[in-house]
Order: structure tokens, then sequence, then C-alpha cells
């Protein structure tokens, strides 16, 4: 049976071990700080809330929460908040979770069953306005299954005092809560990663962004300066130990030349870079480069609204027009690998090598001729009087979508198809440059970006994450890339390769494989908390 977790190997792991771990002395942190207790980190966005509910800490590493599970370096789970790992149900429609009772809160309440039941029943209810709501759409109700406390008397020794015997004791037993399914669901487990709050927290419903950051996690939230950073403290009660690290400073900056500089200028201790820039920092002694493998493709949104966009022979041809090869070693300087569907190569079990478009401008042009795009006196083909162009959005700071945009821009106008790429988000009709991707199951990101569209595709979907049998459910996903190379609804471009920079003052980093964003949580700071000071 194929394993659905990817292993990082240990060569390559203690390579990235050894550029942290190095013999070079400790320098001043951004902070000031001396004993490398204090760290600053910037990432790219900044987060709508530090709660669950709203998406935060979405892969388990939230810091500030924790879940009934945890993810770990090879993407496999174990108990966080849970004694243990959950036990199915015989259909597989219902998942029993015994919880930990030595567990408390930042705010000093206990953690118990009913806290979970909340949290969850807060997530599903569509008052709190979560955007993370449909991903768990399967789950029909979640309740505190604890049996009645079992009572034992103790019988005292004879005694000829007049004291009164002492009272029956009551043996503490743990929380255990229940999740019924409307169906069973084959990666339900990597969402029990989902951070608790305590009941009290979510009583009342609201909108997501004004709920409070309460959690169990090592860090609680002290401060947040909206648009610029927030500060994180350690947690001095935490049931998993106390983290070295005692001050956590994240600054949200989207301009990559922006974290560039801060990094420079000696403001910053860590930092996620795109692999060009990371790449000035090589030689550095002060800092070490870190590289991680991720399950993150860039695509080009193709929407369904513009004549142009579509045409399925638009959409052939691009896709057949796209240099990926000079795309990776252009704006990804050489850290990337060449995809043409929405999961990614690192996925390895699940991926269809197969499935794959090569650069072929005849085939492209062939396509395009077929579909009856002619070629024009200036080089731009027409269909019945509607001009082969469209315009091309990407974030602005984000140097690695600019740069991937114009080449995919000069690609397409190789073929006669004319892209005009401009900074903001899409309007109606434009196309947008994309990102997504999940490291633990395909399902996470591609039931979200392709359920509607190919009746086909949609099919697949459905069958491979109601699959109980792993061996099935990769069958499942090679068919349904098999079915996309046919008819694609977009324009793979690339799989990444994430990269950081990080001061050489700490060891602790373990390499995990990305998810699509890098933010404070997963990525090379996921287990921040263990970070010991060199």
């Amino acid at each position: 049976m194929p394993s659905r977790r990817i292993l990082l190997s240990s060569g390559a792991l203690c390579a990235v071990l050894g550029l942290v771990g190095c013999t070079a002395a400790p320098t001043p942190t951004a902070s000031g700080s001396t004993d490398s207790t204090a760290l600053v980190l910037a990432v790219p966005s900044e987060p709508a809330n530090v709660h669950p509910l709203a998406g935060y800490g979405i892969h388990g590493a939230a810091q500030v929460f924790d879940g009934l599970l945890e993810h770990q370096a090879d993407s496999g789970l174990r108990p966080a908040l849970a004694t243990e790992m959950p036990t199915p149900s015989a259909d597989g429609k219902s998942w029993t979770v015994k919880l930990r009772g030595d567990v408390r809160f930042h705010d000093g309440s206990a953690f118990d069953g009913k806290d979970v039941v909340a949290t969850y029943q807060a997530l599903l209810n569509p008052a709190f306005g979560s955007p993370v709501r449909d991903r768990y759409s399967m789950i029909t109700g979640v309740t505190d299954v604890t049996p009645p406390p079992v009572t034992t008397t103790t019988t005292a020794p004879p005694t000829t005092s007049s004291r009164p015997a002492p009272p029956p004791r009551t043996a503490p037993v743990g929380s255990i809560v229940r999740f019924d399914l409307a169906r069973p669901y084959a990666p339900f487990l990597d969402l029990l990663v989902l951070g608790i709050v305590p009941s009290e927290t979510v009583a009342e419903p609201g909108p997501v962004t004004g709920l409070k950051s309460v959690g169990t996690g090592p860090y609680q939230l002290e401060s947040w300066q909206h648009g610029a950073s927030m500060t994180l403290r350690a947690n001095t009660s935490y049931f998993g130990g106390v983290p070295t690290v005692a001050k956590v400073t994240v600054e949200f900056m989207p301009d990559d030349d922006a974290r560039v500089q801060r990094i420079r200028d000696g403001k910053l201790d860590s930092a996620a870079l795109p692999p060009a820039q990371a790449k000035s920092f090589e030689q550095s002694d002060v800092f070490a480069v870190l590289r991680q493998r991720s399950a993150a493709v860039r695509a080009i949104q193709m929407p369904a609204d513009n004549p142009v966009t579509a045409d399925p022979h638009i959409r052939l041809a691009l896709n057949y027009a796209v240099n990926r090869r000079k795309m990776i070693d252009g704006p990804l300087a050489g850290h990337g690998i060449e995809a043409s569907t929405p999961v990614s190569p690192v996925l390895a079990e699940f991926y269809e090598p197969t499935a794959k478009f090569s650069h072929d401008v005849p085939t492209a042009k062939s396509f395009l001729d077929t579909g009856g795009w002619i070629p024009g006196s200036d080089g731009i083909r027409t269909k019945n009087g509607v001009p082969a162009r469209f315009i091309l959005t990407y974030p602005a700071g984000d140097t690695v979508a600019r740069d991937l945009a114009t080449a995919f821009a000069a690609d397409a106008d190789a073929v006669g198809v004319q892209v005009q790429t401009r900074i903001g988000v899409a309007g109606a009709g434009e196309a947008a440059v994309i990102g997504a991707g999940n490291p633990f199951d395909p399902d996470l990101a591609l039931y979200p970006l392709m359920r509607t569209g190919d009746a086909k595709i949609t099919a697949s979907l459905e069958a491979a994450r109601a699959m109980a049998d792993p061996a099935q459910r990769v069958a499942e996903y090679r068919k349904l890339q098999r079915t996309y190379i046919e008819a694609p609804s977009m324009v793979v471009l690339v799989g990444l390769e994430h990269t950081y920079v990080l001061r050489r003052n700490w060891t602790g980093y373990q390499a995990v494989v990305d998810a699509d964003s890098q933010d404070a949580t997963w990525g090379a700071w996921w287990n921040l908390s263990r970070w010991q000071p060199r």
C-alpha cells in the first residue's frame, strides 16, 4: 500500500540543519537580544484575524492554538490535544477522540470536550461567516460523549475516632468527543488540526474578525499593530513545555524587495523570500538560506466569462505555448519544477507523470488554427471579429508572480495571443496568476479549486474523497489528471520551491514540505516553539 506522506531524505535534512547550526558565533538579533530569546521575522501577508475560525494556522502549526492533532515534518499526524489517534466507526462516518485532561487556555480556563464542540459548532454556523466553513462541510455533528464520572467508595479502616468516614471519591475520566459525518471522508484526520478555543469566546455569533485570540498553544498574542506587525509571547504554562524563544515579532510586508532591505538593515532575523532574492544571501556568515520543497503550483486562472479565455482551443494552445523550463531558470532562479496540472509533482504517489504538456509552439498554433483563430496583420489572432487578447493580473509586491506573468505574456504573444499584464485584483473577465497546493492531501487543494466545471473532473473529485482504500484514491487522482490534460481549465506553469533566510543563531529548524502560502505558521517556522539558541 503506498504511503500518502512525503518523507525528507536524511541527507538533505542534515545538510540544511548544518547550515543553521554552523560554528560561527551568534550575532545580535534584530530585537537587540543578546541571548537569542527574541526573534523578528517577516511574511508577505497579514491574517484577517489570529483565530482558527478566520483560517489562521489552517495547517495546524498556529503557535497560538493547538488542534486535536498536529502535523509533523513528514506530513504525518500525531495527537496534540487528543491523547491518542482518533478511532473510526466501521462505516467511516464517525470518529471518536479522547482528549487530554491537563491542558489550560491562555486565560486560565480548563480545556475539555465542551470547547471542542463549541469550536466546531461555531465553525459550521453560517452566522460566524468562517471562510473555512466549506472545508468542514461533511461534518453533521460534534458531540461530547464523555461517560458519567465513575464513583468508587473507599472503605475506611476501623477506628475508634468519632470523626466521620471520608466521602466517596470521584475518579476523573478524560473527555471524549465524537464527530459524525454525512459520508466517509478520506482526509478527515487532516482537518482535526483546527485550533480549539474556549467555548465562552464563541458563545455569541459574530464576525470572525472580531473573535478573541485565546488558545492553548505555546505562544499567546500579546499585541497587534494592524497593517504592520504582531507580537507573540511564550505561554509559560504550556503543557508541552515553555518555548525558549520567548518573544516572536511577526512583520507583515507584502513587498519582496522591502523584506530583503529589512534583512540587510539588520531589522529581521528571518523572512520568506523569492529564490532570486534569497540567492544573494548564500555566501553570508550571518544568515542561512533555507530551501523547502513545496506542494504549491502557480497557474493562470482562465475565466469562463471571457470569450477568449473560455475558448478550449485558446486554453490548449497556451498550455503548449508556455516554456516552463525557461520560467524555472528565470523567475524561479532554478528553484522549481515543471507542472502541467494542479497536482504538484511533489505529491509523488498521486502525481500522474504522463499528464503533461510539452513546450511545442507548432502544436499550439495548430490548435488555434483548428479553433478558428486566424492570424491578423498585426500578429494578433481573431475569431469572428474578437481579438485574442485579455488582461492578466498579479498581486502587488509579488516579484515571482510578476515575472511569471511577464514570461507567460511573451510565450502567448509568440503564438498570436496578446496578454496585457497589470498589478491588482482580477476584475470581471480578467485572468489572474493564482497559487494552489496542499502538502497533506490533494483533496484539500483540488476540491475547492476544481469542483465546478468539467463533469468528469467533478466525478473523480467526489469519488476520491470518499474512498477508504489508498490505492484506489491514487488511481482516481491519476485518472483525474489524464482527464484534465484533454481539456485544461487553466494554464499551470510551475511547481515552487520555497526559500527562507534565517539568522544562524538557533538550532531546531526542521524542513517540511510547504503549502501554497508562506506565513508564520506552517513553513520554516512550524516548530519554532522547539528552537534553541546556539
